[in-house]
């Protein structure tokens, strides 16, 4: 039985990538879980609480060979994975080495660091994503930088804008994202190691090097005093993920708009079989819109079942802590697959120019109404060229007429200066060229980002 599509065979290749659902696999868990008594016994083998040759021996554990339905049956019981797990790992230890393992640890401890491990390497796989994504978007604006079209506020026609300022729009807003995650790792990428009240009491004085010890041996950082009741960094960790698919889904939610029918302004890029309609031959749908715009619905609840689990009662929660683990992996799934295909849509996105220029002139000039206030305030005033131009725009929707017909026939109009100015207010360069030069200034940032990452990558 599967409760998340990131896990389902069915579903699960839409909604994330195998490479994500790797790292959050079963398999993977009992891995890092492995991988931290291991760190555990050489962080306390150097302060001589356990002998030299412990961690070998954990390390030495072949985690394929254990039995995972019957690590799930007693997961079942025991309310926690770690406990069978440990059980299992200590029975296939020297007699002589297992009165050591785990020693002064406890479960959250176990589950934790684990989770922290993972945590690490499902980052890095979206580090590696990001690059490309952004750096696919920044061509696309790049070559589109002088290309026109119009510009929408409320769904409706605004002023002309080129589209290369808003796909540059899109890559600063996703590059945002990306410059926020250095930072975040620093910050969530944190040890556990605080025995079962936090106090790490087992180990006395020797607690603190220990615990370093131990958190160097993992490449993670040192947390100051136990962090089992204190959840702020899953909350950052849920709330960066949302942010990174929020960013997604503002592009996905204007191309999906540019790309319907009485639009076609874009199209996703074709692939043979993909969108089609079990009804309707003829439809070519935004599947990846559809992926990024569902993980974007989906997202914010996960997060608040994070923000939920900070309300932790004294040294460790009931069920708080552990509802983490139905929030955070479908987090990172859902945030592979979107990016997945915002990758795709950057580097493979159809741009239809000409559908742009058509469209330009949809509403008859109107477009430009606001370019014609702006020139005709400086001979007559702001209020009176305003009310002016949003008369003659009434009188277009009436009429059919376009804005320049109307304008021209109005009498308070008539004089060569005013004239001139009109001409000027329709010419599509000016606004075209001011969204060029904010597509570069967005360009400039999205690529400063990605070269950030690209700096932080593992050499």
């Amino acid at each position: 039985m599967t409760f998340f599509p990131p896990d389902s065979t069915l579903l699960g290749p839409l909604f994330t990538t195998e490479a994500m659902a790797g790292v959050f696999s079963d398999r993977a868990r009992l891995a890092t879980m492995l991988a931290m008594e291991a760190a555990l016994a050489r962080a306390e083998a150097e302060s001589g609480l356990v002998p030299g040759t412990l961690a070998g021996a954990v390390a030495a554990v072949d985690t394929d060979t254990l039995d995972l339905p019957a690590l799930g049956a007693k997961t079942a019981l025991s309310g926690v994975p770690t406990i069978p797990f440990l059980k299992a790992v200590e029975a296939r230890l020297p007699p002589d080495l297992a009165g050591g393992f785990h020693r002064g640890a406890t479960t959250q401890d176990v589950a934790d660091t684990a989770l922290a491990l993972q945590m690490r390497d499902a980052f890095a796989l979206l580090a590696a994503e990001l690059g490309p994504t952004l750096d696919g978007l920044c061509r696309l604006a790049e070559a589109h930088r002088a290309t026109p079209c119009v510009g929408r506020t409320y769904g409706q026609h605004g002023a002309p804008i080129s589209f290369g300022f808003k796909a540059a729009v899109w890559a600063a807003g996703i590059g945002e994202a990306a410059a926020a995650l250095p930072g975040l790792r620093e910050r969530v990428l944190t040890a556990s190691l605080a025995g079962p009240v936090g106090t790490l009491a087992a180990l006395g004085e020797k607690g603190p090097a220990v615990s370093a010890a131990f958190a160097r041996a993992l490449g993670l950082g040192v947390a100051p005093i136990a962090w089992h009741a204190r959840r702020a960094r899953m909350v950052e960790a849920g709330a960066w993920l949302a942010t990174l698919i929020g960013a997604l889904a503002k592009m996905a939610t204007d191309i999906a708009n540019l790309a319907s029918t009485e639009v076609a302004e874009v199209a996703e890029p074709y692939v043979p079989g993909r969108g089609g309609s079990s009804a309707m031959p003829h439809k070519r749908n935004p599947v990846s819109c559809t992926v990024i715009l569902a993980a974007q619905a989906a997202a914010p609840g996960h997060v608040g079942t994070l923000l939920n689990a900070m309300a932790a009662a004294h040294e460790r929660p009931v069920g708080l802590w552990q509802a983490e683990w139905l929030a955070l992996p479908p987090l990172f799934g859902l945030a592979a697959g979107a990016l997945r295909e915002a990758r795709a849509l950057a580097e493979g996105l159809e741009v239809h120019p000409d559908r742009m220029l058509a469209n330009l002139d949809a509403t008859r000039g109107l477009l430009f109404a606001d370019a014609v206030a702006g020139r005709l305030a400086k001979h007559l005033g702001r209020e009176k060229a305003h009310a002016l131009v949003e008369h003659a725009a009434g009188a277009v929707r009436d009429s059919g007429r376009s804005l320049r017909e109307v304008l021209a026939e109005d009498p308070s109009l008539a004089d060569p200066a005013l004239r001139a100015a009109l001409d000027s207010a329709f010419d599509l360069g000016p606004a075209v060229a001011a969204a060029a030069l904010w597509a570069d200034r967005g360009v400039a940032a999205a690529r400063q980002a990605a070269a950030a990452l690209a700096d932080e990558a593992p050499g």
